[in-house]
């Protein structure tokens, strides 16, 4: 855990590179704490999925407007007083920079090159290619020993790594469904 993390989140940012898992885990989350919970690929422009779909990464120009309206939604939920969960890669720090508010905390979903091309190849219908993992793990800048999160591995289970996070960050929960 990273510096002042010991405060109660009320906004947890799921972060990291495609194929690690942000989607399950977040929703993961969501269902056991009974937060709100937002998919950060909804909020991209159209422009942006085409320009992934056909190959091409981002840059910065291209995610600023995406990344504003994910702050939008945190400082909406926040208003609100209702705790959620959002997933953005925030592969930068200055793309955090602009998630960042009282309350947020980074929790960074890392994996082995090997994991995450093997879980990008298995993938159906999502408009980030595979060919693009390479230039986000080049872009990745790991959280910073001030910025507010913990690094999670995600080898384990979903559900394992659900419980892992809700320890690190001590947040009360509902007992896993267990098979």
């Amino acid at each position: 855990m990273t510096a002042n993390a010991q405060t109660a989140p009320t906004v947890l940012v799921i972060m990291g590179v495609s194929g690690c898992g942000k989607s399950t885990v977040a929703s993961g989350l969501a269902s056991r704490l009974g937060w709100e919970f937002a998919e950060g690929d909804d909020f991209h422009p159209r422009a942006n999925v085409d320009k992934m779909h056909d190959g091409h990464p981002l840059t910065d120009e291209d995610r600023w407007p995406w990344l504003r309206r994910i702050a939008d939604w945190i400082a909406g939920t926040k208003s609100d007083s209702a705790p959620g969960i959002v997933t953005c890669s925030a592969l930068k720090r200055s793309y955090r920079d602009v998630l960042r508010a009282p309350g947020v905390v980074f929790v960074h979903l890392t994996a082995s090159k090997e994991l995450l091309e093997e879980r990008l190849s298995a993938r159906k219908g999502h408009f980030m290619p595979a060919d693009l993992l390479q230039s986000q793990l080049d872009t990745l800048e790991p959280l910073g020993p001030d910025e507010r999160g913990i690094v999670v591995d995600v080898a384990a289970k979903p559900d394992e790594i659900v419980d892992s996070i809700l320890t690190d960050l001590s947040l009360a929960y509902s007992e896993s469904p267990r098979d």
